[in-house]
């Protein structure tokens, strides 16, 4: 039996593009010490093997420091680490994977075919295939793949899409997947965790996201850990987001805004990022009376009322941080009908208070990241 950890789909470097740029930036320092983190937990539950399914960096052109940083933490692991580059990081001669310096435990897959590592101390083999272009429109890795009979355990290692249907991202057949003979296929690109699946009798899965990055990517995110045998696979997902995306719905038709949220709200947000969506029909705006217990809203005029608005006199307006304050509300006029607010919130590290954004709006808006 070989312990393993699956993970895969950490995007360093994303753009957060819903946060304001200082939250944004708080976000990919996190972000940035995730793999340091993950190191830190595989190395304490005596991980064997560290299978990442790709699509490490949210482009091929990260921060300059992100690739080092990665290769530093990897390098700290016990055990063996493979990668199968993704769509978002293929490797390419100019990309983050081939001008960095990686450790001897380290193992990249480098070709858009089908390569093997073999780990005689873990009796085990790990086959794979690198993304080298952001698009692989077909799957010439699986067709045709047999593991040899050769007493080893056998794990594949791929970034794709498992569909019926077309795709740009490596189309993976189910029929191809049980034609293999794998001990476990660990897959990435979906971001949400499959748990362990079959196709014929060979287990495969999809580790989702270690970290969600919009309101697309709600609740809990991590990665798998178990034991692959010879013919098994016995994976747990294990939640290990430093950061939860949620949303929660509000009526405050009713009584008092405040202590409707914090009636809805549970108790352990603050490390949370929330998404605040107010309905109903209240004869006013709603305006707090008293400091919220989960958040303390921070608008880009300098006050402290947590309700979005719309700030600025000009033409374009400027997005407003979350408040509704007099010279805010000025400028805009919300719907009676239904009210729609917006609202991060959540405390990092490095600050006293809460740091939030919001907005307020009758319509939906993109969940950009």
């Amino acid at each position: 039996m070989v312990r393993v950890v699956h993970a895969g789909d950490f995007h360093l470097d994303s753009a957060f593009g819903a946060l304001t740029p200082e939250q944004a930036r708080q976000r990919r320092m996190e972000s940035r010490r995730t793999p340091e983190r993950l190191v830190e937990w595989a190395n304490d539950h005596g991980a064997d093997l560290l299978l990442l399914s790709g699509d490490l960096f949210d482009s091929d052109s990260p921060y300059g420091d992100t690739a080092p940083l990665l290769a530093q933490a990897l390098g700290c692991f016990r055990g063996q680490a493979v990668i199968a580059p993704g769509n978002h990081d293929p490797l390419t001669p100019d990309g983050p994977y081939a001008r960095t310096r990686w450790s001897d435990n380290v193992h990249i897959f480098t070709e858009d075919r089908m390569q093997t590592i073999t780990f005689p101390d873990l009796n085990c083999a790990v086959h794979g295939a690198a993304f080298t272009a952001p698009e692989c429109p077909t799957d010439s890795v699986l067709p045709g793949f047999r593991v040899p009979q050769d007493g080893l355990i056998h794990i594949g290692l791929l970034h794709g899409d498992v569909t019926t249907s077309d795709s740009r991202y490596r189309p993976i057949r189910a029929a191809d997947i049980a034609g293999s003979g794998l001990d476990y296929l660990a897959l990435g690109h979906v971001h949400s965790c499959s748990g362990v699946l079959t196709a014929g009798a060979v287990p495969y899965a999809y580790c989702g996201c270690i970290e969600g990055r919009g309101f697309d990517e709600l609740g809990e995110r991590g990665f798998l850990f178990g034991e692959v045998g010879a013919g098994t696979a016995d994976l747990r997902f294990v939640p290990f987001a430093r950061r939860r995306y949620c949303i929660a719905q509000v009526d405050v038709t009713d009584g008092d805004a405040l202590t409707a949220l914090e009636r809805t709200l549970p108790h352990d947000t603050e490390q949370d990022i929330y998404r605040l969506r107010l309905t109903g029909t209240p004869e006013q705006p709603p305006r707090w009376r008293r400091p919220c217990r989960t958040a303390s809203l921070l608008c880009s005029c300098g006050t402290r009322l947590p309700c979005a608005g719309t700030c600025g006199t000009s033409a374009a307006r400027i997005r407003c941080g979350a408040c509704f304050c007099r010279n805010c509300a000025a400028n805009t006029t919300p719907p009676r009908t239904t009210l729609s607010a917006a609202v991060l919130s959540r405390r990092p590290d490095s600050a006293r208070r809460p740091w939030t954004t919001g907005r307020y709006e009758h319509e939906e808006y993109p969940d950009d990241r």
